[in-house]
């Protein structure tokens, strides 16, 4: 959802007035007001990695549902949307690996296909300035759907930066480097008072380039492997605390 400003400006005239040859002044003075209240009922669709504009929302690709991304969150503080990582197949091998997610696929505001950094989104259009906090969780380990799992395997998230269309003034402080533990919820990034106000993206990497470095999994070359689809997830959770 777009609020769009409209700004109004008044011209007052002063007018000048003889009576009986003496000069005199007349000015009236009127006020101005602008009212903002907390956009509650709003849903902020996903922007554009490489850079963001509210105004030229964008639909990104999921690489592991054909169905596309979940919905976000929406509300006035909301989690509008996270990428999904996909590591494609691979030769099984006993060496060490270290494999990188695909960049994050999708398509612009003029219907051009585009690759860019994965990214989380996030807004805050309350109005308060109270700030929040942003935490991931991996959900175990990589496993198969028999529950075989990928021992010794790790997830990390590499070129944390965030990005919007407002001054970086009002940027919130984000963790460059995610090492995943399992299991366990980790802060990434905190907005403090009068920060992480609008929406920023969390991207990982600048670019397509960076991007396509910038999420990677190592796997050790003594965990067993099976020919199978291993998977995890994880849960991001924004938190309405300063």
């Amino acid at each position: 959802m777009l609020k769009k400003i409209q700004s109004f400006s008044f011209l007052l005239l002063a007018f000048l007035l003889l009576v009986c040859g003496t000069a005199v002044h007349a000015a009236d003075d009127t006020e101005t007001h602008l009212g903002y209240q907390e956009g509650g009922g709003i849903t902020i669709k996903p922007l554009d990695p490489l850079g963001p504009e509210p105004t030229k929302p964008v639909e990104p690709i999921d690489p592991t549902d054909p169905l596309g991304p979940p919905a976000g969150t929406g509300g006035s503080l909301s989690l509008d949307f996270a990428s999904s990582f996909q590591f494609g197949n691979q030769a099984i091998t006993t060496s060490n690996r270290t494999y990188y997610a695909l960049a994050q696929e999708y398509t612009d505001f003029d219907g051009i296909k585009k690759t860019g950094p994965n990214y989380v989104q996030v807004s805050d259009v309350r109005g308060t300035g109270k700030g929040w906090q942003l935490s991931v969780k991996q959900n175990g380990q990589f496993q198969t759907a028999a529950a075989q799992e990928l021992s010794g395997a790790e997830l990390v998230l590499k070129n944390g930066e965030m990005v919007s269309n407002l001054s970086s003034t009002y940027a919130p402080t984000a963790t460059d480097t995610i090492t995943l533990p399992l299991s366990t919820e980790i802060d990434v990034i905190n907005a403090e008072t009068d920060k992480g106000i609008g929406t920023w993206l969390y991207r990982f990497g600048s670019d397509e380039t960076s991007g396509g470095n910038s999420v990677q999994l190592t796997v050790p070359g003594k965990a067993v492997k099976y020919a199978k689809q291993y998977q995890t997830s994880l849960t991001w959770s924004l938190k309405n605390v300063p």
